[in-house]
């Protein structure tokens, strides 16, 4: 049962080949022959053709192997990383130090960016404040402006 499974899987209904390929010529009889034997042999090469030959490969290894839908899918994360992490920390990472006994205790004298934080608390506060007034909360004066418009 099981042989028959995989006979099947890999058999896939084809038929074999009537005869091998027939190839006109043998490595003896090619009429069209190498213009130089590949790989060459270093130790008969000058050292100008030897840099010449590494150089043409590195550039074609890197041409081959270049990804650049890739690294810049990864310049983008590491961005977007770096750039959460600083928002996060300016904007909403409580910094505390730890006391002696265990407890985490806030740190009195602040931080630079306690100044950030405020703003951007305040903006918070009057969009949320906004939000949940809804149109009546904007002033007829800017209202007359969006209608009229």
């Amino acid at each position: 049962m099981a042989s028959n499974l995989f006979s099947a899987i890999f058999r896939l209904d084809s038929k074999p080949a009537a005869s091998p390929p027939n190839f006109p010529y043998t490595i003896k009889t090619n009429p069209y022959r190498c213009k130089r034997p590949w790989p060459p042999d270093f130790s008969q090469l000058s050292q100008r053709h030897q840099f010449l030959l590494e150089r043409r490969f590195r550039r074609r290894s890197k041409l081959k192997w270049a990804r650049p839908t890739w690294n810049k899918a990864v310049k983008i994360t590491q961005w977007g990383t770096i750039l959460f992490v600083c928002v996060y920390g300016v904007f909403f990472l409580d910094v505390q130090q730890a006391r002696g006994d265990g407890h985490m205790a806030a740190d009195r004298n602040g931080t630079v960016f306690d100044g950030a934080r405020q703003w951007y608390a305040e903006q918070m506060r009057s969009f949320r404040g906004q939000r949940d007034a809804g149109p009546a909360a904007v002033p007829a004066e800017a209202r007359r402006g969006r209608d009229e418009g």
